[in-house]
């Protein structure tokens, strides 16, 4: 591929213009571009590469942003980041001129980065939707890229297939979440149904998910679906949502220094005392003692 001609990822937003040309860079492994606009909002969204965004501004920026069902408010400064998951929709607004590195990474890339480097089963491999997270890793492979992109005369491809391969697995061990194994049992709903089910259980485990909804999803009656799912998973959609949540929190509390109601809230739990005491059940310690431990 040629470097210098390399074309850009779905980015936005479509009703704003650029300040000035854009410097775009790729591979078949990454694709990185400055993107330059005015104050205005957009839409974004990538249904086959996870997209790390770091801000660049001189100055402080306030930028409004929503995705994965929350919403967030902050001043960015230079170097803080934003993750969006692939086929993740988002929205952002910002009152300044924006300036930020936008670099994306193919879900098939990162895949066979988590089996080859990291020895992860990446069959329901993702990242965490992150809003302002700081990295100095991260941060400094996002320099080296930027580098590349402003000497419009590149090292090469394998220079940029070699950060490539570091930056994912910054993401992987820093943000990647992987959804509960399931095994495979006989009979149950065909895969597709199965994926599509797991797939709205994912992106809702913010919200109250009830059985009559995931049913209605395949045209079938909760007792139906029920009998299914657990033929098809080995365990119950409430068990399945319930783990769920738990990934989700444990990747919060080591992740993060958020108050454990505020990660018992987002992910789900009512309250703190639910979120306790399903940790207690299920991992065998608070989630207070869980944050805690060494890694």
């Amino acid at each position: 591929m040629d470097l210098a001609q390399a074309q850009p990822a779905d980015s936005f937003p479509e009703d704003s213009h650029p300040s000035e040309s854009a410097l775009v860079l790729g591979t078949e492994t990454i694709q990185i571009e400055q993107l330059r606009f005015p104050p205005g909002e957009g839409d974004f969204c990538a249904e086959a590469a996870h997209t790390l965004f770091v801000n660049l501004t001189s100055r402080p920026q306030p930028y409004l942003q929503k995705q994965d069902g929350k919403i967030h408010t902050g001043l960015y400064r230079h170097g803080d980041m934003l993750i969006t998951p692939a086929n993740t929709p988002l929205f952002v607004r910002w009152e300044g001129d924006e300036n930020c590195l936008q670099i994306q990474l193919p879900t098939s890339f990162l895949k066979r980065v988590a089996e080859e480097t990291l020895g992860k089963d990446s069959d329901r491999l993702t990242l965490v939707p992150t809003f302002q997270s700081r990295n100095q890793q991260l941060e400094a492979i996002a320099t080296l890229l930027m580098a590349e992109v402003q000497q419009r005369q590149p090292n090469g491809a394998l220079y940029l297939d070699s950060l490539a391969n570091v930056l994912a697995m910054q993401l992987l061990r820093n943000y990647g979440t992987t959804s509960a194994q399931l095994p495979t049992y006989e009979g149950g709903l065909p895969t597709y149904q199965l994926n599509r089910v797991l797939d709205y259980i994912d992106a809702g485990l913010t919200e109250e998910i009830k059985l009559s909804n995931l049913a209605e999803l395949l045209g079938m009656s909760p007792f139906h679906f029920g009998r299914m799912f657990k033929q098809s998973t080995g365990i119950s959609p409430h068990q399945y949502v319930i783990q769920q949540r738990l990934e989700r929190a444990k990747h919060l509390l080591k992740n993060s220094d958020r108050a454990i109601i505020d990660i018992a809230l987002d992910c789900g739990f009512t309250s703190h005392s639910h979120l306790s005491k399903q940790f207690r059940k299920v991992i065998g310690m608070t989630p207070r003692n869980f944050r805690g431990q060494k890694t």
